[in-house]
């Protein structure tokens, strides 16, 4: 059959006319807030935005919010809502390397009396229920927590200061699958209305979801732990990360409750068996363990760590039934090295190489090189001394 080509040309043309032409999406924008802008301007480096919360309600993926220097006091924690993308993620952080302080001292959750309960769309000075965000470069302090995520996928928080907020520094929990947590400081938070009983440095906690990574973090004088993996029931991976010297009543509280471990790997009722790693860390000077299974039964992974002078064990492991494998930790001068179960595996510890192992076994015992600042780009201070053993012995982290 033969077509016309002059009608098969003009019917191309009709279908081509008929159809809606497509969309190009939108170019990702950089929202500038400042402590002197306005939230109805235009959020240009010239005319800025007032608050983080109209920035984040403007953001849509792969755009960039860039604060200013300066103390944001909330009257209203800042609420993340909205997604980005696995290609398009949402940036949030300081400009240029500017100091920015997220205060949430004014929040009535963060005074809420004792034996009271946060609700929980007041939970964290940041409250996020979002996914694919890049948050970095930011000091978080007396919120209700300091950061709180609950129900989030693919995000990477990095460089945060998490301190002296009125619940944990920093809590993921929920359904929340592939998060990196990378150089976070955290410290100095308490929880006045539970008597020290629930604030850590870091909690991953009472929810679920493979791919969620910690590293170089540094964790300090917390009411309660440093790190703390209540009731979640997938395994988290912890690498080049130090706890130290939480647990202590630094604020008074009547009934003191907190347990004081650098690292707890688990625990509920009852807890759940979950397979945590944790490689290359320190847990030095807590009120309690340096590291404890704390009930978990699961096949918990701890290679190439080091404890010193704990209030507790070194290493508590001994759970009935408990798969820990303990692979090349050094414990020094703690009351007891460790505390094994029957089906624990350990191999190659100080404990398993016998002999004395104290202050004078190690090349420095001055924690000053770990506490110290940070390199430029975030990652912790060389410590090439630190704990590691006088003779050589390859037991323990190396930083």
């Amino acid at each position: 059959m033969r077509v016309n080509k002059a009608i098969w040309t003009a019917a191309l043309v009709g279908a081509a006319l008929a159809s809606p032409a497509p969309q190009a999406s939108a170019a990702p924008t950089t929202l500038v807030v400042a402590t002197n802008g306005n939230d109805t301007a235009p959020g240009t480096l010239a005319q800025p935005l007032r608050t983080v919360q109209r920035a984040v309600d403007l953001a849509k993926p792969g755009d960039t919010i860039a604060v200013r220097a300066g103390t944001y006091a909330l009257t209203d924690n800042i609420t993340i809502a909205t997604s980005g993308t696995a290609s398009q993620p949402i940036s949030l952080g300081a400009y240029q390397g500017e100091r920015v302080v997220i205060d949430g001292e004014r929040l009535a959750a963060s005074h809420t009396p004792v034996g009271g309960s946060i609700p929980r769309a007041e939970r964290g000075a940041i409250h996020q229920e979002a996914s694919y965000w890049r948050i970095s470069d930011l000091e978080i302090v007396n919120g209700p927590y300091g950061v709180y995520c609950d129900g989030c996928d693919g995000n990477v928080f990095t460089r945060l200061k998490t301190h002296d907020n009125y619940e944990s520094g920093f809590q993921l929990q929920g359904a929340s699958s592939d998060n990196q947590i990378l150089n976070l400081d955290s410290w100095a938070n308490r929880d006045p209305r539970k008597n020290g009983e629930s604030a850590d440095g870091l909690a991953i906690k009472e929810g679920s979801g493979t791919g969620n990574v910690v590293r170089g973090a540094r964790l300090w004088n917390n009411v309660d732990d440093g790190f703390d993996a209540w009731k979640f029931t997938s395994p988290v991976l912890i690498e080049n990360t130090i706890a130290y010297g939480n647990g202590f009543n630094r604020w008074n509280f009547p009934d003191f409750a907190g347990d004081g471990n650098g690292f707890k790997l688990g625990g509920g009722t009852p807890a759940p068996a979950v397979a945590h790693t944790v490689r290359n860390s320190i847990a030095f000077k807590n009120a309690a363990h340096g590291f404890t299974d704390n009930g978990n039964t699961g096949a918990l992974v701890l290679t190439r760590d080091s404890t010193w002078t704990n209030g507790g064990t070194g290493f508590d492991a001994d759970v009935s039934g408990g798969k820990a494998r303990l692979t090349a930790n050094l414990s020094v001068a703690d009351p007891k090295a460790a505390a094994l179960g029957s089906e624990t595996v350990s191999s190659g510890n100080s404990w398993d190489l016998g002999g004395t192992w104290n202050a004078a076994s190690v090349l420095s015992t001055d924690p000053a090189v770990v506490t110290g600042p940070r390199a430029t780009d975030g990652s912790l201070p060389s410590a090439p001394t630190f704990l590691v053993p006088r003779n050589g012995t390859n037991v323990g982290a190396r930083f």
